[in-house]
Parts: structure tokens; sequence; C-alpha cells
């Protein structure tokens, strides 16, 4: 069959969009049916219901009319009679279609305008959607592009197939870019938007730098040597948790390099960012000291529960610590996901000193003793009247100067002062409205109920409605430093997964939910059993 001049040109159209575009070369030809199929049914009535196909082949272009078979015709230009129907096929059925074929026709100017536009709608929405699907799955990696234009700080990267953008505060303070310069940068994420698919690349982020680690140091692209964390002061200073997992290889010296080419390599890309190698370690309290170099650490005191470490440095060390302003001890908090705290070793000593003496003075009043008493007390470890009341009697005994008729004597008073306490605020509980029934949750002390009571939580349908952090407080980060937000019970000791058994023991309690919600699939197998 020859094919005519006009129908070639048609397909070699086709083809040179595809690969303009780099689309599949079927959409192309679809977006050109569906183009003629809108300019047919302006020729031939909008309410026609044309069918256009071009033969991917030939370029033949053939267009029909489809008419649906009703048993009473109201509409000629869309329906036909089941009698008719059967003229042209005896197998057709009231309900289906019937296709007639229509003339070709020439195409107007505003005819061929309203085509064009449908073409070009239907290309450029493919070319999104291939954009998308090529970069959806490249979150993650760098790229390399060429810098196109800057609008108000944002720079607009050309990646050859696709247009990304680097927005100002993802650009490396005091950096500059100008029209055709080569960017490389890391893609954070991809966004389907109304104007199309949105790439957004950072220079800033901390995986940025851990991939350029990746492509310099041929240990860390093998597996050898793992990053663990990253923290960074964009243009200004890094930190960077490395371990080997090969006993034989340092890390921080692989990462390095010979005479540091290596790590130079980075800190060139980076605009010259300082970068402290550290050495990852499980033991927390090894990694934040660590962290924090090059100042010394003379002690550490960790609070597991709260995530949180006071680190203790010789005076003149202090500055060094903290870093020009907190720069230090804010990247070292980033880096270990802890709360730093930092003091001087004379703070530290007034620290302690001053519990001690908080303590000892508790001791006093509570047990009714002499201040060199309730000193052997605080000085032996004794933090709180309870510890005294119920520890084992011969740790009082094994005090110096202390027997255990002694012992006996102080944890008689002890007992005797947390009763006469524990009568006290049950009393203001009462007198606050808390309800009995929250003695029930396990783990819920008198002293706590009144705490709860003066924030208006009285009864088991109000704690129920509480979440743990409204109990235990919680952290907030923002801009790498940590701020404190104090729950209801703070102070109590509680830990988050304690205050969240005792928050779901009143849900149970007061019905929100059931032991089958909590365990389905125990439930599950016990009505299997049943059955």
């Amino acid at each position: 069959m020859a094919v005519s001049a006009n129908r070639l040109e048609l397909l070699q159209i086709a083809d040179a969009v595809a690969r303009e575009k780099s689309i599949d070369r079927n959409i192309v030809i679809q977006a050109m049916a569906d183009a003629i199929q809108k300019a047919a049914r302006s020729r031939y009535g909008l309410e026609t219901n044309v069918l256009a196909d071009i033969d991917p082949k030939t370029g033949e272009i053939k267009l029909q009319r489809l008419l649906e078979v009703v048993d009473t015709v109201e509409d000629y230009s869309t329906q036909i009679s089941l009698e008719l129907a059967r003229d042209k096929n005896p197998n057709i059925q009231i309900g289906g279609t019937i296709s007639e074929p229509l003339p070709p026709m020439d195409f107007g100017r505003i005819a061929a305008q309203s085509a064009k536009q449908v073409i070009v709608q239907k290309v450029r929405e493919a070319e999104r959607d291939r954009q998308f699907d090529e970069f959806k799955d490249r979150v993650g990696e760098i790229v390399n592009g060429t810098v196109k234009r800057v609008e108000y700080g944002n720079v607009i990267v050309d990646l050859g197939r696709a247009e990304a953008i680097i927005r100002r505060d993802e650009t490396i303070p005091r950096e500059n870019f100008r029209y055709g310069d080569r960017v490389r940068a890391y893609i954070y994420d991809v966004r389907r938007e109304q104007r199309g698919p949105q790439i957004f690349l950072s220079r800033t982020h901390p995986e940025f730098m851990a991939k350029l680690f990746t492509m310099e140091v041929p240990e860390i692209y093998d597996g050898v040597i793992q990053i663990k964390s990253v923290a960074r002061d964009p243009g200004s200073r890094a930190k960077i948790a490395v371990i080997s997992n090969d006993s034989s290889i340092d890390p921080v010296g692989a990462c390095v390099g010979m005479r540091g080419s290596r790590v130079q390599a980075v800190v060139g890309e980076l605009q010259g960012e300082k970068i402290d190698i550290i050495p990852w370690s499980p033991d927390a309290a090894s990694f934040i000291v660590n962290a924090l170099q090059p100042a010394e650490v003379a002690k550490v005191v960790l609070d597991e529960e709260a995530e949180r470490i006071d680190v203790v440095v010789p005076g003149d060390q202090l500055s060094l610590a903290i870093g020009r302003r907190g720069q230090n001890v804010r990247l070292a908090s980033q880096l270990t996901g802890w709360a730093i705290d930092i003091m001087t070793e004379q703070e530290e000593s007034e620290r302690r000193q001053a519990e001690f003496l908080e303590n000892s003075k508790t001791f006093m009043e509570a047990l009714n003793v002499d201040e060199m008493v309730a000193q052997l007390l605080a000085s032996e470890g004794f933090g709180s009247v309870e510890e005294v009341a119920y520890v084992d009697q011969d740790e009082i005994a094994t005090i110096e100067g202390f027997d255990e008729g002694t012992a006996e004597e102080l944890q008689a008073r002890a007992r005797e002062y947390l009763d006469r306490r524990e009568s006290e605020l049950d009393s203001e509980r009462k007198a606050l409205g808390v309800s009995d029934d929250l003695r029930d949750i396990d783990g819920l002390t008198t002293a706590m109920m009144v705490a709860l009571g003066k924030e208006g939580i009285k009864s088991l349908e109000d704690f129920a409605g509480c979440a743990a952090d409204d109990l235990i407080g919680w952290n907030e980060r923002k801009d790498g430093e940590t701020k404190r937000f104090a729950g209801i019970l703070d102070g109590f000791g509680l830990s988050r997964v304690e205050a969240e058994n005792m928050v779901m023991a009143a849900r149970l309690a007061a019905g929100w939910v059931t032991e089958e919600d909590l365990h389905p699939a125990e439930a599950a197998a016990e009505a299997g059993a049943e059955a």
C-alpha cells in the first residue's frame, strides 16, 4: 500500500517530537489522534461521537462515527434503531455500538489551531509525567547541572532533561552563582504540582556532605566504612561520625585520605566548610566525648530517660567546648541526638554541694535528726526519704557511726513521715475534687493525683484524654537547639513507657478501648480456637 507524503510527514513529526521531548512515540500519535478527533467534532457537530485513529505504521487516518443501538431513537446524531443496526451487524443488541466511517476532511485554520493546542497540551503532560517518573526515584542522589538563571536568590538549574531549583535557604551562605556555572547538589524532594513536577535541590542538607564523602572515599562506597550521622552549620563547620566494619581500617584516617586529599575535596565543594571527622561509638558517653572534640572532657553524667547529658570540662576548656556562638556544642548535640549541658568543674562542684545541702535539710526536717546524721545520709548517696524508708536496713547500719538500732529508728521515722505526708496529700486530693477512680491506675501516686488536680484533671475520663507528652513533657529541636517543655508530672521520674501504660489503663477503665482493640491478633486467635 502506497503511503502519501502527508502521512509520512505525520509519522516523521511524531518521531521528531518523541525524540526531542524524550517521550513514547505512541503517546505523540495518540495526542495527534485526539486533536484530529476534536477538530472532526467541531466539523460534524459537537454532539457527534467521533473516534479518530492513526495507524502507527502507515500514518493512515480513519474517522468513525459511533452510534448507540436503542429501541426508540431520540437523537439521530448519537443513536440508531435496532432494526437499522442489524442491517449492518445481525448480532448487535440494544446497548451496543455501531461505527460508521466518516469521509476525510480538510482542516480549516481554526480547526488546525485547535488541534495544535491539543497536541501541545498532551505532549506537555506526557513530558511532565516522564520527568516525574524519572526523578521521583532519584531522591537522595547527587546531580550535576548548569545554572540557567537566578531569581531572587533562588537558583534554577538545568539538569538536561528537566529543570530543578535550589531555593535561597538551601544554598551555602556567601555562595554566588551566575548563568552557565556548573553546580552539584542533592535531590531532597520531587513533587507533582499544577505547573509540572518540581525538583528541589539542596547544598546545605546533611546528606549532601555524606554523599560527597561516599563519592570520595571508596571504603564508604564499598560499605567497609559506615557514616552514622552528620551535623552541619552550612558554610562554617560540620561534624560527621563514622565507624569501620573492618578492625584493620581506621575510619577517620580513610576519610581524611593521604595528606588530607579526600577531606579537602569535600571541603572544596562545600566552600571551605571545616569538617570534624568523629569515630562513632555505641557507648553514648564515649561518642559524646568524641563529638565535643577538640575540647577535653573531665566527666559526663547521663540521664538516659531524658536523653540528656551533663558534661564537665576544665575551666580553660569551657569556651572551646561551647565554641563560637555555641557552635561546637550545638553540632555535637545534633550529631549525637542528645541534649548536652556543659559546665566547668567548679560549677559542677557547686551544684553537687547545693544538692548535698538540700538533701541534708530534707532529712533534718523529715526524720527529726541533727545536721551530722542528715549529712552522713546525704554523703552516702541517699537522695530521698523514700530511699531511707524502704532500702535494706543493712545499708544504713553499715554507715560509719550507725548500728542496727539507729537504722531501725531512722526507717521507722521515715515511714511515719511518709504516712503523714500521704494523709496530707490525700486530704488535698479530696479538696481538689480528684476522683477516687484514679487510685486504681497502677503507678499513679497520691502526689501525682494532686498535681493532676491542680491542672484540672480530676476524673478518669480527664486522665484518659491525656497524652504521654502532657504528663512527662517533651523536647523540641529548632535551629540545632533543644527546648524543654515541662509536663504535668515532671519531676516524678516517670518514663515515657510508664506514662503511656497509665494513660492506656485509664482508657481501658473508662471503656474507651477494649483488650481486643489492644491485642487484635490474640483476640482473633482465641476466637478461632473457640470456633
